[in-house]
């Protein structure tokens, strides 16, 4: 069974810079598509980035250039860093994992405000 835990959320200013974690439990990570997503409050979830098992990445069009997703297969992990933050990327953050089946983990807080 597939566990994943974020970490990293937190208060932000506007500018600022955070750094959110996805630990894997489990079998197989380097196999596993890894994906962020986000909802904020009244609106849907939606893709942030992700990553195959080969390290091809896919961003959103709101986020390209602020953030970079990446993983490490030997600390079962997957990171998404986050710069230049805006008010507008205030959301839960969930951590997400594929392969044959969708894991989630639980969700960070990210609020960005001055």
């Amino acid at each position: 069974q597939v566990q994943l835990v974020e970490s990293g959320g937190g208060l932000v200013q506007p500018g600022g810079s955070l750094r959110l974690s996805c630990a894997f439990s489990g079998s197989m990570f380097s196999r596993y598509a890894m994906g962020w997503y986000r909802q904020a409050p009244g609106k849907q979830r939606e893709l942030v980035a992700t990553i195959s098992s080969i390290d091809s990445t896919n961003y959103a069009d709101s986020v390209k250039g602020r953030c970079t997703i990446s993983r490490d297969n030997a600390k079962n992990t997957v990171y998404l860093q986050m710069n230049s933050l805006k008010p507008e990327d205030t959301a839960v953050y969930y951590c997400n994992a594929i392969y044959f089946r969708t894991y989630w983990g639980q969700g960070t807080q990210v609020s960005v405000s001055s």
